[in-house]
């Protein structure tokens, strides 16, 4: 059974979001992971690039299936978790701690906008 944790938000594409100040992690919920059963590779090429809340900056692929990954809010592209490059499976050993991207906020109003833990299992159950 998925796990939905309480200290971030969520998007209805499936993506969380982990805010502190205006840097924030995002990753695939742990629904997400269980419904792209394994997880084979995850591409990003969008690092240092400034996008808008639901653009792509990515993708995952699974042994069943390919999907994009959107962004929240608008940000610009820090970091992507290198480790996944090696070991995509991460996500579906913890969708939590494997972490996808990091992000600079540069709308941080659209948080309000955003899924709490309870709205997003609602909207997956």
């Amino acid at each position: 059974m998925a796990e939905y944790r309480d200290d971030r938000y969520y998007v209805d594409t499936h993506e969380w979001i982990l805010l502190d100040d205006d840097t924030a992690t995002i990753g695939i919920s742990d629904f997400a992971q269980e419904e792209l059963g394994d997880i084979v590779y995850v591409e990003v090429d969008s690092v240092g690039e400034e996008l808008e809340k639901g653009e792509i900056f990515g993708s995952v692929e699974s042994v069943k299936v390919a999907s994009d990954l959107f962004m929240p809010v608008d940000g610009e592209v820090m970091e992507f978790n290198e480790d996944l490059e090696e070991e995509p499976e991460l996500i579906n050993e913890d969708a939590y701690a494997a972490w996808i991207i990091k992000i600079k906020v540069t709308d941080p109003a659209q948080i309000e906008d955003l899924l709490d833990a309870k709205k997003y299992q609602d909207l997956v159950e």
